[in-house]
């Protein structure tokens, strides 16, 4: 095995970030979804619309996982460079070995979310087809 350097954990911090951006759009896209589902629901509150919003914040908790496990991730990369930088080259390892972890839960996680979107609108689809 190589000896772990700051490029090591620097490549993987600009990915990180691309992931947590990522993570954001779709958290903003939620909140629109969500605060327009209110209205309609306010309006009109039928079994589908409380369906689609046990969806919603199924999705939006998963998304809060997917965030905080990607923070940190990124915390623990920036604490392994830390340490290679003071020369704790064990301890920056085992440090940069649980970011990677934690990033694979949150990519892990992120697969089960878009999972369950696919569902979601797929179920808008049927819905529609009756309509053929």
């Amino acid at each position: 095995m190589e000896a772990l350097t700051l490029t090591t954990p620097a490549l993987l911090f600009s990915a990180v970030s691309l992931i947590l951006l990522a993570y954001t759009n779709r958290f903003i896209a939620y909140t629109q979804v969500i605060r327009n589902l209110y209205d309609k629901f306010k309006e009109n509150p039928d079994r589908i619309l409380k369906d689609q919003i046990n969806n919603l914040r199924k999705r939006l908790y998963l998304t809060r996982a997917m965030q905080i496990l990607g923070v940190m991730s990124l915390f623990f990369c920036v604490a392994s460079m830390f340490l290679i930088y003071i020369n704790y080259m064990v301890s920056a390892s085992w440090i940069f070995g649980i970011g990677l972890l934690l990033m694979i839960f949150s990519l892990g996680i992120s697969v089960w979310e878009i999972q369950i979107s696919v569902k979601a609108l797929d179920l808008h689809l049927k819905d529609m087809e009756k309509y053929l």
